[in-house]
């Protein structure tokens, strides 16, 4: 018997709180990060008199990292299940940390793409390890918006890659050869400071319950209610469960339980994710090149354009978030996926009649992005909250590799093709597709979604080992 859970769901926000979003949420810096250099540093790959990259080979190294994401998440979702949070989340941050810094050192397509495969690996891995870690550590009350801005912390990582591509791609300053190079570096030096940052948090209370180690998680909560000054004892006993410990889940029994009893979850949570997955790497990866191409911004310019893209990114779940956990995640999510789709649609017709500037284009970003931003962190949300503990890391990787291996992998290949035929018209139908998918997702979450807003996660999913 445990009351552990819910000890943890009535915690007051504390430092240790803090402590969980900042050193775990750092996972989405380094992603728009990554992502943003790939594409802001597009025009600097094909100027480059070593690499000489075609719009073809920047959608194929886009998804390539892509592919690593998608694979690195099923292999280390697996293991995160299986040997801990904690483990795992130092593991996946090693791996991008070493194949980022290796980034800046290609010298042709394919170790580039190489490189790229291995550090979308290390970042798909941190999304299963850090989604199910946030998710078992963060009350109830709180834990979709806090979830919703740290997925939004993404584009804290953009603004820094847009910044560090406008300094570091400036021929006045530094040779663009050289600044390309430098930029991936950029990535590898904030991985190190944050391995250290995470020697400070400790393994998630609840795996530890649930693979018999329930001494070690007592001693952590019994340490972070101590470290909390304003927290006081329940007054009465709080509800306790009774569970029997097991040392993993066989993956018959994991496929059973996504596949069979929580088939209509896993359908909400596979359209949600490959629905913001296209919607999302489709244009963002060839947000530069469309820039470029289109309306002749240079390339060492780029990154003037996504800074305030990111700001629009980043706000979204910032102000929306709080509305998940008050108003409700169905109606939230087909609000912010409708609102995606329809604007899209409108600024892609504008696009198409040439009725946009770039910076007109960018402001039409910026809106669009505020809400899809919101939706596309809604999906993560969904994914990793509505399925047992005990598989929830695994679920997050499947759900995630799927949703992007068929929304994310294509879009920025597809998208590449279609800039590259110079039509309007053509990148239009792709933009249509895109809005489509979402409008499809937003009438699905509010036909088939769950209400887990404010609930424990226990209550929302009934983890495996739990006995009546």
């Amino acid at each position: 018997m445990t009351d552990i859970p819910a000890r943890l769901d009535r915690l007051p926000w504390s430092r240790f709180h803090t402590l969980v979003v900042v050193a775990l949420g750092i996972t989405w810096i380094f992603d728009g990060l990554e992502v943003t250099l790939a594409g802001a540093l597009s025009g600097a790959l094909k100027n480059s008199p070593v690499l000489q990259f075609t719009n073809t080979d920047i959608g194929i190294v886009g998804s390539t990292y892509l592919a690593g994401a998608v694979l690195g998440a099923l292999f280390f979702g697996w293991l995160t299940d299986r040997l801990g949070r904690k483990k795992l989340f130092f593991i996946t941050l090693g791996v991008y940390l070493v194949a980022t810094a290796a980034t800046a050192l290609s010298w042709n397509l394919w170790t580039f793409a190489i490189c790229r495969f291995f550090t979308g690996a290390g970042i798909g891995g941190e999304y299963a390890a850090i989604n199910s870690t946030i998710q078992e550590l963060i009350p109830a009350r709180v834990r979709g918006w806090t979830d919703l801005v740290i997925n939004g912390s993404f584009w804290i990582g953009a603004a820094i890659g847009a910044f560090g591509s406008i300094v570091l791609l400036d021929p006045a300053h530094i040779d663009p050869e050289l600044g390309w190079r430098l930029a991936f570096m950029t990535g590898a030096a904030l991985g190190l400071v944050v391995f250290f940052m995470r020697m400070w948090l400790p393994e998630s209370p609840r795996w530890l319950m649930t693979h018999g180690r329930a001494e070690e998680a007592e001693r952590i909560v019994a340490g972070i209610e101590a470290s909390i000054p304003s927290f006081k004892p329940p007054s009465r006993p709080l509800p306790r469960v009774k569970l029997v410990p097991r040392t993993h889940t066989p993956l018959i029994e994991a496929a059973k339980t996504l596949f069979v009893v929580h088939r209509g979850r896993a359908a909400v949570s596979l359209i949600l994710m490959a629905a913001q997955a296209f919607f999302y790497n489709a244009i963002f990866f060839t947000y530069a090149l469309v820039l470029t191409d289109f309306f002749g911004i240079a390339a060492n310019h780029v990154g003037w354009y996504i800074l305030p893209f990111a700001l629009g990114n980043f706000l979204g779940p910032v102000i929306l978030g709080r509305f998940f956990d008050t108003i409700g995640r169905r109606p939230m999510i087909f609000f912010t996926y409708l609102m995606s789709g329809l604007l899209l649609t409108g600024t892609g017709y504008l696009f198409m009649e040439g009725m946009l500037t770039a910076t007109t284009q960018t402001i039409c970003w910026m809106v669009i992005f505020f809400f899809a931003s919101a939706a596309a962190s809604s999906a993560y949300l969904t994914a990793s909250e509505s399925f047992p503990l005990e598989i929830r890391a695994l679920a997050i990787a499947i759900f995630y590799a799927v949703g992007t291996g068929v929304g994310g992998v294509a879009g920025p290949l597809v998208f590449g093709h279609l800039i590259d035929s110079g039509s309007r018209a053509t990148v239009f139908g792709g933009y249509l597709f895109a809005a489509s998918l979402m409008a499809v997702a937003a009438f699905v979450a509010l036909r088939f979604g769950i209400a887990a807003e404010r609930k424990s996660l226990e209550e929302v999913a009934r983890p495996l080992a739990f006995y009546d």
